[in-house]
């Protein structure tokens, strides 16, 4: 395939297929380059793609093109978004499940459609059936200490997951995925949704906190789930209990959380994503002061565990991810063209 170096100031790098095509596609980064380059090969596509984030300062990329496609690790303010509109983007395919990183309904005022992506869930699944396994047998102080080569056993014994009770809050698809996952564990498996749709026991929510060992989000982030588990929720949950989050950050009240952790009122907490993650997951900070307090106390914590929202990141996730965000955008054309 061939790739043309628009002339530009140095800064991120920049590829435009030949010839050029009305998609753009931002924050492409290494892990994702091979997958898109095989796509747009496969499904007969020639966008412009960009390393760079879509940003008021990227926005002239997409300048002719009707769409883009965007990664969730940036946050996309309205300004950008009206920005784009100015230059007559119509459609926004986040390749991503969740729309929390942009303002759907500002993009919608502005005529830009926006749309998500499904992608593998097992992906999810697996981390969060992980999370929780290294939860139960305190993985986190038994790995510092075998690396500082302190190779007794912890003093306190781990669990088994058949002998727990597993609470899932919201069973879409990857909710579903970890509770197929759980039956071959054993245990009880309860789970709280608007809409049942799998064989686990859906109870309210307050009666699963109280009877759950260990729960596990799953639901989107919207208004209406913003701090699902405040702190009158987590005072409910069982005392010992494990919360363990793959979905998004601001699904917790953090403080209300480190509060229950740090007085021994919970047992552990596994999380993936973090209020506050913004500019600082998928960044190098060796070198700068840390300036999310919240995310420095829980660190300290011994029966916390902390990953950069990384739980979807697999081979098979990203490719899934990478093609249907551009299915997306041809499908918008095809539509508007034919409509």
């Amino acid at each position: 395939m061939t790739y043309r170096e628009p002339a530009r100031a140095a800064g991120p790098r920049v590829r435009s297929l030949v010839p050029a095509a009305g998609i753009t596609i931002y924050g492409c980064g290494p892990d994702e380059a091979a997958l898109v380059e095989e796509a747009v090969s496969r499904l007969g596509v020639t966008p412009t793609v960009t390393s760079a984030a879509l940003s008021e300062a990227t926005v002239e990329l997409a300048a002719g093109n009707r769409c883009v496609s965007i990664s969730h690790k940036t946050r996309i303010t309205n300004d950008t978004l009206h920005a784009l509109s100015e230059i007559g983007v119509q459609y926004l395919s986040t390749r991503s499940i969740g729309c929390n990183h942009l303002d759907v309904a500002y993009a919608e005022k502005l005529g830009i459609s926006v749309g998500n992506v499904a992608y593998s869930p097992d992906s999810v699944a697996d981390y969060t059936l992980m999370l929780m396994l290294m939860a139960i047998r305190n993985a986190k102080s038994l790995i510092r200490r075998t690396d500082a080569h302190d190779y007794r056993l912890s003093p306190t014994p781990g669990k088994e997951l058949r002998d727990l009770t597993v609470g899932v809050i919201g069973t879409g698809r990857i909710g579903a995925a970890v509770i197929d996952r759980l039956w071959g564990f054993g245990g009880q498996k309860l789970a709280y949704d608007l809409r049942p749709r799998t064989s686990a026991d859906y109870v309210p929510l307050d009666d699963l906190l109280r009877q759950s060992d260990i729960v596990t989000l799953h639901t989107p982030l919207t208004p209406e789930t913003r701090r699902l588990l405040d702190q009158r929720r987590i005072e409910q949950m069982k005392p010992g209990a494990i919360v363990v989050n793959t979905g998004r950050g601001g699904l917790i009240d953090t403080e209300a959380l480190l509060s229950a952790l740090e007085s021994g009122r919970l047992g552990g907490a596994a999380l993936d994503v973090l209020e506050g993650e913004e500019g600082m997951f998928y960044a190098d900070c060796r070198r700068e002061p840390l300036e999310n307090t919240n995310l420095a106390r829980l660190q300290k914590l011994p029966n916390v565990l902390i990953s950069p929202h990384t739980a979807y990141h697999t081979d098979h996730a990203l490719r899934d991810a990478v093609e249907n965000s551009l299915l997306n955008c041809l499908n918008f054309e095809s539509w508007t063209n034919h409509g």
